[in-house]
């Protein structure tokens, strides 16, 4: 299942802890990168409504202190009964919450870009599946959010045969013009799942890698990073939980690697009534 939304404010107060006197700037990718780690974001839902709710904090070691970032990412997802091109229709909508600051310093929190995409699912056969998404994060003014809409497209391919999930979602930010008190870079995130089921257990490794694509002013360093880490789940039946810890192994002109801690919660809210059971007469 497909997700959602970020907080790049980790480079925003990485900017502001080295340089002081600048005014605060957000930058990064929109879309938190690991976000959509663990889900088989390439392989159709069955229809139904779905609630998935990942958070995740963690600590970016910056100088002279680690600036943190918290996120809560409440998705609604619904799976329709509608196929276009073959695939099917997926609307979804999350509306995150974030908490930034620089420790043993005050911490900011608030709504951060509310989003709304939709999202076609295909089932290739043989185990493997692929879907695109396009949507938009809404620019809002809320000091923890990007005062200016974004475009977001998304791109991923699953392999769910025999209890893996081996997954790819490329992720694909286009930022609208407009914005007056952040910088904001169009982006590529490419979320990595490679874990397996043993039973109701769910193990394996995951990773993630973001970068900017261009310099929206002439100042601006592009980001980039690479982190990887570990994932265990267990399905309860019909709710599944997962965590995962991940950790940079690369990064440049963030000031410092990020170690975060993910937990995440997938629950069907509704399905459509199974179909009666024919009566047969003899």
């Amino acid at each position: 299942m497909t997700t959602f939304a970020r907080m790049a404010a980790v480079a925003a107060l990485s900017t502001a802890a080295l340089v002081p006197a600048m005014a605060p700037a957000f930058a990064g990718s929109v879309t938190q990168p690991g976000e959509t780690v663990g889900l088989a974001a390439g392989a159709p839902l069955p229809e139904g409504v779905y609630f998935v709710n990942t958070a995740d904090w963690g600590c970016r070691n910056t100088s002279p202190d680690s600036t943190c970032v918290g996120v809560d990412i409440p998705v609604l997802a619904w799976a329709t009964p509608v196929f276009l091109l073959g695939g099917r229709l997926q609307l979804l909508t999350a509306v995150p919450v974030v908490e930034v600051g620089v420790e043993n310093g005050n911490y900011t929190s608030g709504f951060y870009n509310p989003f709304f995409a939709a999202q076609l699912a295909w089932n290739l056969g043989n185990g493997f599946g692929f879907s695109y998404m396009a949507g938009f994060y809404l620019g809002v003014d809320t000091g923890v959010a990007f005062d200016s809409t974004s475009f977001n497209q998304r791109f991923a391919l699953s392999y769910m045969a025999d209890g893996w999930n081996l997954t790819a979602n490329a992720i694909w930010g286009i930022q609208a013009d407009g914005a007056t008190n952040t910088i904001n870079p169009n982006f590529l995130n490419v979320d990595l799942t490679a874990t397996k089921k043993i039973g109701k257990f769910e193990i394996g490794p995951v990773g993630y890698y973001s970068t900017d694509l261009n310099n929206p002013v002439p100042f601006y360093q592009k980001q980039s990073q690479f982190a990887v880490g570990g994932l265990v789940g267990y399905d309860f039946g019909p709710v599944i939980v997962q965590a995962y810890l991940t950790t940079d192994v690369y990064e440049q002109n963030y000031g410092g690697k990020d170690t975060r801690g993910w937990a995440r919660i997938i629950v069907p809210l509704w399905s459509p009534p199974a179909a009666p059971t024919p009566l047969v007469h003899k």
